[in-house]
């Protein structure tokens, strides 16, 4: 009587170390999977902070061009005009409370970002605006938002990668279809706006 509850017992443990490594399992996958989708959210955050940057650079820019030269009627209509895209896209970032809203505005600034370095004025006729430190230094900080933006943009994309191919795969998709988890749209720019804009006035 004794051997047979010794063996109940026996097969009573089993059970119960493999309940417990199917939970433990379940469990990482779980924990995996959000630690996943908050990288991924983490990471169009990071996006946010670089496109609120480059968004509050641009007017202050534009803001010393205007500041340091005079310029002809039509360039100095352009760039107000440019410097109210560029605070309209702004705000329009900064009261985004949906992702696509987000994606909308950043598409704003890309666009206004485009447009100033289109602007064609020659530094070489205008050298105290060559000479204000101001403007070089505003230069400066946008070229490096821009290459942050590239960066932060990059590290987007390869986390929603990760994150995509995890709610496919089996076991994973059982407990991301469980969690209401969905594909994550990858980060691209707009036509036209997938080169890193340059700031030139020569």
């Amino acid at each position: 009587m004794a051997k047979k509850l010794s063996n109940s017992m026996k097969i009573l443990i089993g059970i119960g170390i493999f309940l417990l490594i199917i939970v433990l399992w379940f469990v990482g996958l779980y924990n995996g999977l959000i630690r996943s989708s908050a990288e991924v959210e983490e990471s169009f955050a990071n996006i946010e902070t670089q496109y609120q940057r480059r968004a509050d650079l641009i007017p202050n820019l534009v803001e010393s061009v205007q500041g340091a030269v005079k310029f002809e009627k039509e360039t100095q209509t352009e760039i107000a005009a440019l410097r109210t895209r560029a605070v309209a896209a702004r705000e329009a970032l900064k009261n985004a409370k949906t992702q696509q809203e987000t994606l909308a505005a950043m598409n704003q600034i890309d666009s206004a970002a485009s447009t100033f370095s289109g602007l064609n004025i020659n530094v070489e006729n205008y050298p105290q605006l060559k000479a204000t430190e101001n403007f070089l230094n505003l230069q400066a900080q946008l070229e490096g938002t821009e290459n942050r933006v590239a960066v932060a943009r990059n590290r987007y994309n390869d986390k929603v990668k990760v994150f995509n191919v995890k709610i496919k795969k089996i076991p994973t998709v059982i407990i991301a279809n469980m969690l209401g988890l969905e594909k994550q749209p990858f980060f691209e720019s707009q036509p036209g706006t997938e080169d890193v804009p340059k700031v030139d006035f020569g």
